[in-house]
């Protein structure tokens, strides 16, 4: 088990996490505005996938990228199906269940219960992931962070409406999450950073394939031809997805599942800053609460040594 404390040695794997996060907030303001432009949700995820591998597998073959070049499979089946789960849970069925629980669904709702992602990791790593101890530190920080994101996204409207098809995906989704972070820890101790998450990418596009056979539709032509929604997908392939899920990797291999995942909790914030900045809404004295309780959640969690 890797033991990592907050000095300076490790302060760069925090910074990083925080970041990716952040950038990962902001992917929801370029969804919208992809959305308004005529894209659905799964266009938006194939496309954006499509530019990350298309991206990734070009570099390797070109032997421009350390690790993983031309090398297409894992150094087993068992391997590999661990790879395919990861583009599940990870890929097509995280972004289908959050996309589709919002048809169904309060965006309250929804936020609230994937971005809780970080206590069902804990609890599901603690059962099925044998030597997980999990310290006061890290239960303690993760409920201060919980409860700074509850009062980021609820925003002093503490009245759920609750729709069960709707919180019943929402809650797929956050376990998705979950079961991704776990098997990406067995995976991060065998292959490096650059080869999983080409793998991802293309086992998410690949369980993908389903849905269209399903729900047959094209992307409008008109939109992809604009240079803002290329803008918007180029920003969403190259830094929200092959950028962003390379170092979340990366930093989850350095700081352990447990840790790195509570910096999920930063994401509401990051997307009320940016929909502030991009789509001027505004900002309230719970978000600023809410973001002291994360940030000291995530110090307390940085103290603990559990992986």
């Amino acid at each position: 088990m890797l033991k990592h404390t907050t000095n300076n040695g490790t302060f760069i794997y925090h910074v990083v996490a925080f970041v990716t996060v952040a950038i990962w907030g902001s992917t929801f303001i370029s969804t919208k505005l992809l959305i308004y432009a005529g894209l659905s949700p799964a266009h938006i995820f194939t496309l954006r996938f499509l530019i990350a591998y298309v991206l990734m597998l070009t570099l390797s073959l070109l032997g421009l990228t350390k690790g993983g070049n031309r090398k297409l499979l894992c150094a087993n089946m068992a391997d590999e199906a661990c790879m395919i789960l990861l583009g599940i849970t990870g890929g097509s069925a995280f972004f289908l269940m959050q996309n589709e629980a919002l048809r169904f669904s309060t965006a309250t709702n929804v936020s609230l219960i994937v971005c809780s992602c970080p206590l069902f990791t804990m609890v599901l790593m603690r059962l099925l992931v044998r030597g997980t101890r999990l310290s006061a530190w890290q239960v303690l920080g993760t409920l201060f962070s919980f409860v700074g994101m509850a009062a980021v996204v609820l925003n002093g409207k503490f009245v759920l409406h609750l729709s069960p098809l709707g919180d019943f995906l929402a809650l797929s989704a956050c376990l998705a999450w979950a079961f991704y972070s776990i098997i990406m820890k067995r995976m991060n101790e065998r292959y490096d950073s650059i080869f999983i998450t080409r793998k991802v990418f293309f086992y998410g596009l690949l369980t993908m394939l389903p849905y269209y056979i399903i729900v047959p539709q094209m992307p409008p032509l008109e939109a992809l031809t604009r240079l803002d929604v290329i803008g918007h997908l180029l920003f969403l392939g190259v830094l929200g997805s092959m950028i962003c899920f390379l170092t979340w990797t990366w930093v989850m291999g350095k700081l352990g599942a447990m840790r790195a995942t509570n910096y999920i909790y930063v994401n509401p914030i990051t997307t009320i800053v940016f929909a502030w900045l991009v789509l001027h809404e505004t900002i309230t004295p719970y978000f600023i609460v809410g973001t002291a309780f994360i940030l000291l959640g995530l110090f307390l969690s940085g103290k603990s040594k559990s992986a």
